[in-house]
């Protein structure tokens, strides 16, 4: 933005001063034909043409191309104002060769007077604010005395509407010029403004995967390679005295295995869970966790009340739940030291509900081995942020020696 708002701009000025240099050739040439009109074969001819074609040298003389195109003599490309305009010495000594040229021109033919109104432009671009406020009443001081001497004596508009007009022109051109540095100042605070908020973005994009990241791995990789732990170390103690149960145990873990390098290339791939990927269902994906997690040691039971709408829920719901539910069992399997636990999915027309209860040792929530039970460890604050995420809510009831009961509640669209 401020790029092509410096771009318009400078296309603005080079405009503007376009029209004032052919404004001022036009005066120039105007002064000189009304002198040879009416002054046929007088003295001073060769010194007013002379000094006409010498000050139109001097104005027309072009500077060296910048980058952006052609400059106008004494014309500046962008954002120019008082403070910060281009004074190089060899702008200032042309300025400065221009006005005396002008000057003696007036005093020689007082009808060049009017060439004054383009040199307060160049004036006000060139000089600092009260130098060219200096220049505006020298030059208009000039245009005056000119217009008197024209006339052959006092004419009170001749005296005031040269500095009225100057003053309007002068306070015109500054206004423009402070508007101009306002805008500027006002567009410079958008840009930097619109690239805090991008990085603010950036950065809170970046916090949110690196929290997704964090819930699918613990979901998915961490939960497996704990199960595949846990297996491994049950079929090393009945190694020796019961070989088969002990291969049980590691088909299992080669089981949990191959699940979880599914689950590393879904996730890989940003895909949902291997469980809904197979059929999509809901229940029917609780049902395969639910079998993959029974084992000897624990039973995992699955009750669905509300029929197969299951199948029709948000794919992000799905998702959610799923992975709530995998981190529940995780929990449950790793802290409880329960013996069942009963998924129950409840099915409403504008909620679903997800409990899992286990009949395991229990604990105080607010106590302090609540951290080694879960709930403050990684687990239960991702389960509680994939809630969050959908608009829902999860909460935790437990006691000691009573088990737990986790319940999620997301909220649904109203069916038809």
């Amino acid at each position: 933005m401020g790029a092509a708002t410096d771009e318009r701009y400078a296309a603005d000025t080079r405009l503007l001063a376009a029209v004032m240099h052919v404004a001022f050739f036009l005066l120039l040439g105007g002064a000189l034909a009304r002198f040879l009109l009416r002054h046929p074969g007088d003295a001073r001819t060769p010194w007013i043409v002379a000094l006409s074609v010498l000050l139109a040298v001097l104005y027309a003389i072009p500077l060296p191309r910048a980058a952006l195109g052609y400059r106008w003599p004494f014309a500046r490309t962008v954002r120019p104002t008082g403070a910060d305009a281009e004074r190089s010495p060899l702008r200032l000594v042309r300025l400065a060769a221009v006005v005396v040229v002008w000057m003696v021109l007036v005093v020689l033919a007082p009808s060049f007077a009017w060439c004054a109104v383009p040199l307060f432009y160049t004036g006000l671009r060139v000089l600092p604010a009260r130098s060219a406020l200096a220049l505006v009443v020298v030059l208009t001081a000039l245009v005056v005395a000119a217009q008197l001497r024209l006339a052959g004596g006092f004419d009170p508009n001749l005296l005031l509407a040269p500095p009225a007009v100057a003053a309007i022109a002068t306070a015109v051109f500054l206004q423009m010029e402070r508007q101009t540095v306002r805008q500027r100042v006002l567009i410079d605070d958008l840009i930097r403004t619109r690239r805090e908020l991008a990085a603010s973005e950036r950065r809170e994009g970046t916090l949110a995967e690196r929290q997704r990241l964090s819930m699918e791995i613990h979901d998915t990789l961490a939960q497996g390679l704990s199960s595949q732990r846990m297996l491994l170390q049950a079929a090393d103690r009945v190694w020796e005295s019961d070989p088969d149960r002990a291969r049980t145990h590691l088909r299992t873990a080669e089981a949990v295995t191959e699940h979880g390098l599914d689950e590393a290339r879904r996730f890989v791939h940003d895909l949902a869970p291997a469980d809904l990927a197979r059929g999509g269902d809901l229940g029917r994906a609780l049902r395969a966790l639910a079998a993959r997690e029974s084992g000897e040691h624990l039973s995992v039971q699955v009750h669905i009340d509300g029929g197969d709408r299951g199948a029709w829920l948000p794919e992000r719901v799905r998702s959610a739940l799923l992975r709530i539910a995998q981190g529940a069992l995780a929990n449950v399997r790793e802290h409880s030291g329960a013996r069942t636990v009963t998924l129950t999915l409840t099915l409403l027309d504008d909620l679903v509900v997800l409990d899992v209860a286990d009949d395991g040792r229990g604990f105080d929530p607010e106590g302090p081995d609540s951290r080694a039970s879960g709930v403050r460890g990684h687990g239960m604050p991702a389960m509680r942020a994939r809630a969050r995420q959908l608009g829902g809510t999860l909460t935790v009831e437990s006691a000691p020696g009573e088990g737990a009961v986790l319940s999620a509640a997301i909220p649904l669209e109203p069916s038809p």
